[in-house]
C-alpha cells in the first residue's frame, strides 16, 4: 500500500507499459501561402486497406497495453481522482485528433501531421515532427516485442526473450513487406480482441457495481469516498501517466491514406474518437476503481484490470489479461512498423531523407519497412548490451515527442484552417470546434503538461532529453531548407 506516501514517476514511461513530396536531388517548394487543388495522395503506394480495417484501426487504436497494465500506477499515485486525470487528458487527446482530422481529411497522405506541419510552417517543421515521431515508433517497436517476449518466457520459462522478439519481428516485418492489406487483417483481428475484452470487462464490471452479477456483492460508493488521496501532486502524476497512455491514436490517419476513401476513413475515425476514449479508458477506469481499493497492491503488482476481475471472482483473469495484453504489444508493434515505414516514406518523397528508403515495390515501401525493423531490435540489443547508459538515454529521449509532435499539430491547424476556409472550404470535411479558440485551449494544455514535466525530477530529464532531440533536428532541418531554397 502507499500508505500516505505519493509514489514519485521512476523511470521513462516505458511505451509498451502504458501501453502509438520530393525525390532527394529536387528541390523541394517553400510552403505555399496558396491552397492547392487536391492530387492523389502517395499515388504510389496501394490503396488496399477496406473501410472495415480502417474502422477497426481506429476503433481499436486506443486500446494500448498502457490501459491495461501501466494505469495501475497511475493509480496507486491519483486514487479515485485518476478518473479525473484520463478525463483531463482525453479532452486535449480529442482536441488533437479533431484537429489532425481536419487536416488529414483536406490533404490525405502516408506523412500525416508531418505532411501538415511542412505545408503550415515550412519544410524543417516537418523534417523535425517527421523524423522525431520515426525515433519514437522504431523504439516502440523494441520495447513492445520485449513486452511481449516477457509474457510468453513467463509461460515457456526457460526459452531466451531475444530469440521471442526476433520471432515478432520477422512475423510482422514479413507482414508489412507482403502488402499493406496484411497490415490491415492483422490490425482487424488484434482490435476485434482488444474490443471484445474491453467490452466484456466493462459488462461484468457494471453488473458488478449495479449488484446483480452471480457471485458478487456490489461495493456502492465505498471506494470512492477519498477522491484525492494524495492531494493535488497525486492528481498530477495520473495525469502524466494518462496522457502518455494516449498515444499512437495517429495511426489512423496515417493508415487512411492507403484506403479506399481517404477522406471518408478520416472523418469517419475522428467523428467517433469522443465516445471510443470516453468508453474504454475513462469509463474503465470509473469502473476499475468502483470495484478495487485504490490503495490495493494488486492494482500494481498484477494490473488494475486483474485486480477488478480477481475481486469479482472471474477465474483465471491472471492469463486471460496475460492473453489480451500479449495482443496489444504485438497490435502495437504490427502498428508501429507500418507507421515508422510511411513517416520515413514520405519524408524521402519530399526530398527530407535517404532515398533508398522511398523505393516502393508492389505498392509497399518495403526498404523504409526494414529500416524501420532493423531500428527497432537495435533497441532491443541496446536493452541487453548498454542497459545503463545507452538505453535508458535512447529512453529519455523519446519521452515527450508525442507532446512535441501534438503542439506541431495544433500550430498547423491553427494556420491552414484560414487558407482552406478563403480557398477551398470544400475540402473542410472535418472541422474542428470552435475554432480558434479550442485551438488556443489545446496549445495551452500541451504547455501545462510541459510545465508539469518540468516540475516532476523524473519526467524533467525526459523533457530536456526530447528538447535536445528536437532542437537539433530543427537546426538540421532549417540548414537543409535554406539550402534547398538557395540551389
Amino acid at each position: 500500500m502507499l500508505g500516505g506516501r505519493l509514489p514519485r514517476v521512476g523511470r521513462p514511461p516505458r511505451l509498451w507499459a502504458f501501453l502509438p513530396i520530393s525525390r532527394i536531388g529536387r528541390a523541394a517548394p517553400m510552403p505555399s501561402t496558396t491552397v492547392k487543388a487536391p492530387q492523389e495522395p502517395d499515388a504510389t503506394l496501394s490503396h488496399g486497406l477496406k473501410q472495415r480495417h480502417l474502422s477497426m484501426i481506429a476503433l481499436g487504436g486506443v486500446i494500448g497495453a498502457g490501459l491495461f497494465v501501466g494505469s495501475g500506477a497511475g493509480i496507486a499515485a491519483a486514487g479515485p481522482s485518476i478518473v479525473l486525470a484520463y478525463a483531463l487528458s482525453g479532452l486535449l487527446v480529442m482536441l488533437v485528433m479533431r484537429m489532425l482530422g481536419e487536416m488529414s481529411a483536406a490533404y490525405p497522405s502516408s506523412g500525416s501531421f508531418s505532411a501538415h506541419a511542412e505545408r503550415a510552417i515550412g519544410p524543417w517543421a516537418g523534417f523535425t515532427a517527421g523524423w522525431s515521431f520515426w525515433v519514437l515508433l522504431c523504439t516502440a517497436v523494441g520495447l513492445e516485442g520485449i513486452g511481449a517476449a516477457k509474457i510468453v518466457t513467463g509461460w515457456l520459462p526457460g526459452t531466451p526473450e531475444w530469440a521471442w522478439v526476433a520471432l515478432f519481428m520477422v512475423v510482422f516485418c514479413g507482414a508489412n513487406l507482403a502488402a499493406v492489406k496484411n497490415f490491415g487483417e492483422f490490425e482487424f483481428w488484434f482490435a476485434a480482441l482488444k474490443v471484445g475484452a474491453i467490452t466484456l470487462f466493462l459488462v461484468l464490471g457494471v453488473l458488478a457495481i449495479a449488484g446483480v452479477l452471480p457471485g458478487s456483492d456490489s461495493p456502492g460508493a465505498s471506494h470512492l469516498t477519498d477522491f484525492l488521496p494524495n492531494g493535488g501532486e497525486g492528481l498530477v502524476v495520473g495525469l502524466l501517466a494518462s496522457v502518455f497512455a494516449y498515444g499512437g491514436l495517429e495511426t489512423v490517419t496515417i493508415a487512411a491514406a492507403e484506403s479506399e476513401n481517404p477522406v471518408r476513413g478520416v472523418a469517419s475515425a475522428v467523428r467517433t474518437a469522443m465516445w471510443r476514449i470516453a468508453l474504454f479508458y475513462i469509463g474503465s477506469m470509473a469502473v476499475v476503481v468502483t470495484l478495487v481499493p485504490w490503495d490495493s497492491e494488486e492494482v500494481v503488482e498484477k494490473g488494475p484490470y486483474v485486480a477488478a476481475l480477481d475481486q469479482l471472482g472471474i477465474p483465471g483473469a491472471g492469463q486471460v489479461m496475460n492473453v489480451v495484453v500479449l495482443a496489444a504489444l504485438l497490435s502495437a508493434m504490427n502498428a508501429n512498423i507500418y507507421g515508422s515505414s510511411r513517416i520515413a516514406y514520405s519524408l524521402v518523397e519530399r526530398g527530407q531523407g535517404p532515398r533508398a528508403l522511398g523505393r516502393v515495390s508492389g505498392g509497399v515501401p518495403r526498404v523504409a519497412v526494414l529500416a524501420s525493423c532493423a531500428f527497432g531490435f537495435v533497441c532491443v540489443l541496446l536493452s541487453y548490451w548498454r542497459p545503463d547508459d545507452v538505453f535508458p538515454w535512447l529512453l529519455n529521449m523519446i519521452g515527450a515527442v508525442i507532446l512535441v509532435v501534438w503542439m506541431f499539430i495544433a500550430v498547423s491547424q491553427l494556420r491552414l484552417r484560414g487558407r482552406l476556409e478563403r480557398e477551398a472550404p470544400e475540402r473542410l470535411a472535418v472541422r474542428m470546434w470552435a475554432f480558434p479558440v479550442l485551438t488556443w485551449v489545446a496549445l495551452a494544455g500541451m504547455v501545462a503538461v510541459f510545465v508539469l514535466m518540468a516540475r516532476e525530477p523524473d519526467t524533467r530529464v525526459q523533457l530536456y532529453s526530447t528538447g535536445g532531440m528536437t532542437l537539433f533536428l530543427a537546426a538540421v532541418g532549417y540548414v537543409w531548407q535554406r539550402a534547398r531554397a538557395k540551389a
